[in-house]
């Protein structure tokens, strides 16, 4: 594993001296420029991170550039970059999405300050230039990380293992007493080891790793625990072929493709701490994925040099489970905590972030061989299946009542599958009270912003109630759609596969004879995406490889394109099927036979 991130190392610092701004007249002079948008941004994930990976590469003896005088240079030049771009108030500022960002710079310290100690180790005179930039870039962020807020939960637990790393460097006991701040709002985990933004691709592993140092830094050892309940929970949220489950995430991985290279330094750490060989497993799955170091904050061989007990294989990997069914947040009393919401007194509003009310929601997990299920509630879509090279990646319920995703609320795990319900509300207001109105009101203008509309009366509230039933079968799984609803509300159910794959036969039309490309006049907010179809009836296959779907029960009894507040996500193929209330729908998904079910004939 060791050797492997040396590699990895290596690659990404050459790629890093080829993107590096050598422009002396460049404001941008000595960053290393984004492959997105070509700007060189002074991040954790943009120079900060090759400043990172460039430290690691001089002070590992094993390293194609060990004591490397040119690259010792231009991580000097990488250190200056950082330093200028650093504010007044000792923030940074990532252009592409927050300007002067307690929470960005914290992030980028708890990187510096793993390299700074890895460089000063060295003892090596050409260092001494970039390691007084990096104390100073350090000392400068004082007053943001002892002022300054955030915007999401993980962001707690980032500005706390900073403050961990400033107390250190500087031992001042301010930097203690901010920390205690954040921790004192508590743990935002379920029993199960499910974070507040069910990020398995991204922020979950922010919050281990960044506890794993404040727990060290700050002396409270306590705050390990939740890492390990979220490590272990993330055995169960790995497809066969190693990409982690992130269907149902709610932050930006949603969707995207994700490997459990991120938690290597945790379960690293983990492994040597607790001596478990589950730990080391996980570890061990993790650095099979790795191909990058990791962000400056995470990187892995950044831990893997300063913590060289990391390599001793002092303890033999177990086994993670490969056959499982299990249901995560299963009991997390969730409604209870829900209707707590009422007494908060933020009304369920918050600016610049999120509620995240679809924390602790269950989620169901099936694995066996090949096939890997994801049932899952308070997300767009409710079901996502992989079956080989085969991937199913959403079913989702669009309708025009709210308008938009129908969210199941509810899920139960019975013998033979799962049940699932959607209800929404939604009703109208009647006038504002003639004793709470403003005096706007009677005004020469009054406007609909200022009225009081939280005192208006609820009437004609109506009810909309989407229930779906999973049962497994021997070769795949029925899906069953039911809505009650008398009236004709427009509705989509939309079945969204891989690009990989293809379809054949069934009864498909392109939405709007356009292949899914926006079409005229007011669809241009429809939201298409490239190989969207209408699924009319008949019996479709989606293959991929040699693994595939066969499902039966399209219709299309209304000719709508798509839905507001809907749109399908791009990177997939979709088969769209319109439907109106009331409807009971069936749908049928056969899977391909399996590689131990096609042995079995052949004996």
């Amino acid at each position: 594993m060791y050797e492997k991130l040396i590699a990895a190392g290596d690659r990404w610092t050459e790629f890093a001296l080829a993107r590096q701004d050598m422009d002396g007249s460049s404001r941008f002079y000595g960053g290393v420029s984004d492959l997105d948008n070509g700007i060189a941004w002074p991040t954790h994930t943009g120079t900060g991170m090759y400043l990172a990976i460039w430290a690691c590469a001089l002070s590992a003896p094993e390293s194609a550039r060990y004591r490397d005088a040119e690259l010792a240079g231009r991580l000097e030049l990488a250190a200056s970059f950082m330093l200028r771009q650093q504010h007044a108030d000792g923030t940074i500022s990532p252009g592409w999405t927050n300007l002067h960002s307690p929470p960005d710079t914290a992030f980028v310290a708890v990187g510096m300050a793993q390299a700074l100690e890895l460089l000063e180790r060295q003892q090596w005179p050409p260092l001494n230039g970039t390691i007084a930039n990096l104390r100073l870039f350090l000392e400068r962020t004082a007053p943001a990380l002892l002022t300054g807020g955030c915007h999401t939960p993980n962001h707690r637990w980032v500005m706390s293992a900073a403050l961990g790393y400033l107390y250190r460097l500087t031992g001042r006991a301010e930097f203690l007493a901010r920390a205690e701040e954040w921790l004192a709002e508590g743990m935002d985990i379920t029993a199960d080891g499910e974070w507040t933004e069910r990020s398995n691709g991204i922020y979950n592993g922010v919050s281990d790793i960044m506890l794993l140092h404040a727990a060290d830094l700050l002396g409270k050892p306590e705050l390990v625990e939740p890492v390990r309940r979220n490590l272990r929970m993330m055995a169960y949220l790995v497809h066969p072929d190693g990409e982690v489950v992130t269907d149902y995430s709610g932050r930006q991985d949603f969707g995207h493709r994700h490997d459990l290279s991120g938690y290597l330094p945790a379960a690293a750490m983990l492994a040597h701490r607790d001596r478990d060989p589950f730990f080391a497993a996980l570890a061990k799955l993790a650095g099979e994925a790795i191909d990058h170091p990791g962000s400056a904050n995470n990187n892995a061989l950044l831990g893997f040099l300063l913590h060289p007990e990391w390599r001793e294989e002092t303890i033999k990997p177990g086994s993670l489970p490969t056959e499982y069914r299990v249901v995560l947040n299963r009991d997390f009393p969730r409604e209870a905590y829900l209707e707590a919401m009422k007494d908060a007194g933020h009304g369920g509003r918050i600016y610049h972030s999120r509620l995240h009310p679809d924390f602790g929601a269950p989620v169901a997990r099936e694995r066996s061989g090949s096939t890997s299920l994801t049932v899952m509630a308070e997300t767009n879509s409710f079901f996502a299946l992989r079956h080989g090279a085969a991937r199913l990646l959403g079913l989702t319920v669009g309708s025009s009542f709210e308008p938009g995703f129908v969210r199941m609320n509810r899920m139960e795990a019975s013998g033979d599958g799962y049940r699932l319900s959607g209800i929404e509300t939604k009703g109208y207001y009647g006038p504002v009270p003639s004793g709470s109105l403003p005096a706007s009101a009677s005004g020469e203008v009054s406007p609909w912003y200022l009225l009081p509309h939280h005192l208006r009366e609820t009437t004609h509230l109506q009810e909309h109630r989407v229930e779906a039933e999973l049962i497994r079968e021997a070769d795949g799984w029925t899906v069953s759609l039911r809505c009650p609803t008398p009236e004709p509300v427009v509705t989509q159910v939309s079945f969204l596969f891989g690009l990989d794959g293809s379809f054949a036969g069934g009864e498909l039309e392109p939405l709007n004879g356009a292949a899914g490309e926006f079409a005229g006049g007011g669809d241009a907010d429809a939201g298409f995406v490239r190989g969207t179809r209408f699924w009319k009836g008949g019996e479709v296959r989606y293959a991929s490889g040699s693994d595939w779907f066969e499902l039966s029960g399209g219709a299309f009894e209304h000719r709508a394109s798509a839905l507001r507040n809907a749109e399908l996500p791009s990177g997939c193929q979709a088969l769209v099927v319109n439907l109106l209330t009331p409807f009971d729908r069936t749908f049928r998904i056969r899977m391909s036979p399996s590689a131990r079910e096609e042995a079995k004939k052949n004996d």
